[in-house]
C-alpha cells in the first residue's frame, strides 16, 4: 500500500467522485449516468483508482458489485469530505450573490456616493450595493458591512486595510437672495453641523481671520444645514461637492474664490481579514471615480470633500 502520509498530491477528483457515485448507487451503470459518460469510463476510473491506492475497494461479481470493507470506510469519509465542498460551495455563491453593504457619513452618502452608483452598477451589472449610514466607528467583527467610509485628520491610515480618498475641502454659501451682490458673511447666521463642529473656525483661520463669538446654528448632518441655507437661514460651511447641484441651479452661491483644507480625508476601510472580492472592485472603482474629478478638466464645484 502506498504511504499517502508521505506524498503532496491526491488522487484526481474525477476518480474519487466516481467512486463515490458507485458507492452510492451500487451500479457502475447508474453512477455512470450520474457522471454523464459511459460505463467503461467508470470502471476504467475505478480500476486507475485502486491501482494509485494499492488496495482494492471494490469486489466485481458477475452480475453487481459490493464494496470492500476498506472500500466502505473510504466511501464513508469520502462522502463526507465531498459534502462539505459542496456545502461551502453553496455558502459561497450565497456570499457573491449578497449586496455589497457600504456604510458612509450620511450627506457624503446622499451627495456625493448615491449621484455617482449608477456608473459602478453599469460596469458590475447584478452586484447591489446597500448604502447605510452611521457616524460610529465601524467594528467589522460585529457591524454586517463590506465597507465603510469615515474621515480621520493627517495622512497616516486609520486602519490596516484603509485607502485615502479625498481631502476635505470646505468653503461658505448662502442663497443669492440672502447674499445679494455683496457675497460676504457680513450679517448672515452660521449654519453648521454636529459631525463637522470645527469647520467655521477652520474657514476663519485659513482667511486670518478670528471666527465671531456667536456660535453657529448647528444642526445633526451636513445636509439639514444645507437646505437651511437653500432657504435663506444664513451660509452653510461644507465641501463645495455636496452642494455641486444647487450652484448648478443656482440655489445657492459660493462666498469665497477658493474652498481650504481641513486636514481631514475621507477614508475607505475594508475588513482586516479577507475583503470580499466585490469590496475590492468597489475600492478601485472609488479610486477611478475621484481620479476623474481630480482632473484639470474637471468641471469647477466637483473639487474633492
Amino acid at each position: 500500500m502506498l504511504c499517502w502520509a508521505m506524498r503532496d498530491t491526491l488522487p484526481s477528483l474525477g476518480a474519487l467522485r466516481a467512486f463515490v457515485l458507485v458507492a452510492e448507487t451500487g451500479s457502475l451503470t447508474a453512477a455512470a449516468a450520474r457522471l454523464n459518460i459511459t460505463q467503461p469510463a467508470v470502471s476504467r476510473r475505478l480500476r486507475e483508482l485502486e491501482a494509485e491506492l494499492g488496495v482494492a475497494l471494490v469486489r466485481r461479481g458477475a452480475n453487481a458489485l459490493r464494496l470492500t470493507e476498506a472500500g466502505a470506510r473510504y466511501a464513508a469519509a469520502l462522502e463526507e469530505g465531498f459534502a462539505r465542498i459542496r456545502s461551502a460551495t453553496e455558502a459561497l455563491g450565497e456570499q457573491s450573490a449578497a449586496p455589497l453593504r457600504v456604510r458612509a457619513y450620511t450627506t457624503w452618502a446622499l451627495r456625493w456616493l448615491i449621484p455617482r452608483l449608477s456608473r459602478f452598477s453599469a460596469h458590475h451589472a447584478g452586484l447591489q450595493v446597500e448604502v447605510v449610514t452611521s457616524t460610529a466607528a465601524v467594528d467589522f467583527a460585529r457591524d454586517p458591512v463590506d465597507a465603510a467610509i469615515r474621515t480621520a485628520p493627517g495622512e497616516a491610515p486609520p486602519a490596516s486595510r484603509a485607502t485615502r480618498l479625498q481631502a476635505v475641502l470646505v468653503a461658505p454659501f448662502a442663497a443669492p437672495a440672502v447674499v445679494g451682490r455683496r457675497r460676504s458673511l457680513a450679517g448672515l447666521t452660521l449654519l453648521g453641523s454636529r459631525v463637522r463642529p470645527a469647520d467655521w473656525a477652520t474657514w476663519f483661520a485659513a482667511q486670518g481671520e478670528v471666527a465671531p463669538t456667536a456660535a453657529p446654528l448647528v444642526f445633526e448632518s451636513t445636509s439639514l444645514a444645507i437646505q437651511a441655507a437653500v432657504e435663506g437661514l444664513g451660509a452653510v460651511i461644507c465641501s463645495p461637492t455636496f452642494v455641486a447641484a444647487e450652484l448648478r441651479r443656482r440655489q445657492l452661491v459660493q462666498l469665497a474664490a477658493q474652498a481650504v483644507p481641513t486636514g481631514d480625508h475621507y477614508w475607505l476601510l475594508l475588513p482586516p481579514a479577507a475583503p470580499r472580492p466585490q469590496a475590492q472592485a468597489f475600492r478601485s472603482w472609488l479610486m477611478e471615480e475621484i481620479a476623474v474629478e481630480s482632473a484639470p478638466a474637471a468641471r469647477p464645484g466637483r473639487s474633492n470633500g
